[in-house]
């Protein structure tokens, strides 16, 4: 695409205030919480080490929480479509990447905190949100469905982490290399 197509999104093309907030704040959650986890799985067992355990736990709660707001909020306020323009001069291997990348992220939003809940009820150790409220074991307390479940909360949380890098990516390609004002649609402010 040429830079002849960049147009200011219009009020219509833009996502609304609340779905932007919910997008940049599950953003940072998201990378925080990720950072966290491969922090605290290199640390040696110790008193800090549990006290990150917690927080990772009480985080991926929050994202869980996070998520099922994001998801009401698109079900009930549908996105923008991709600008006219755009969507022409998209390849059809790209929409159907666009669309998968944004369905496989929404499954994994509630895949990676449910099997990392789902981990922690099995090893034995509940989860008491900001040491106040224990939440319901997820499955019963068994330590081979805990070692069958542990690899997968790791897996699903890489996946995760690679399609977010490949949002990015393509956020920065639409932004730095077609200049089609895509970006621009998630971005808090007038334009």
């Amino acid at each position: 695409m040429s830079s002849a197509l960049y147009q200011t999104p219009t009020k219509t093309e833009r996502y609304t205030s609340t779905a932007m907030l919910l997008h940049w704040v599950l953003a940072i959650a998201l990378v925080g919480i990720f950072s966290l986890g491969l922090y605290m799985t290199s640390l040696p067992f110790s008193p800090q080490r549990l006290k990150l355990y917690n927080w990772h736990k009480w985080a991926g709660v929050a994202i869980l929480g996070l998520s099922v707001l994001r998801l009401v909020w698109r079900i009930s306020h549908r996105p923008p479509a991709l600008p006219r323009a755009m969507e022409r001069a998209m390849p059809a291997w790209q929409k159907v990447a666009h669309h998968a990348t944004h369905h496989l992220l929404y499954v994994l939003f509630f895949a990676v905190p449910l099997i990392g809940w789902a981990y922690s009820s099995a090893a034995g150790f509940p989860i008491v949100f900001l040491g106040l409220w224990q939440l319901p074991d997820f499955v019963p307390v068994s330590k081979e469905l805990a070692e069958a479940i542990k690899p997968w909360h790791e897996l699903s949380a890489y996946a995760m982490a690679g399609l977010v890098a490949l949002h990015v990516a393509a956020a920065l390609k639409h932004q730095l290399i077609d200049r089609d004002g895509l970006l621009q649609r998630m971005l808090p402010g007038k334009h």
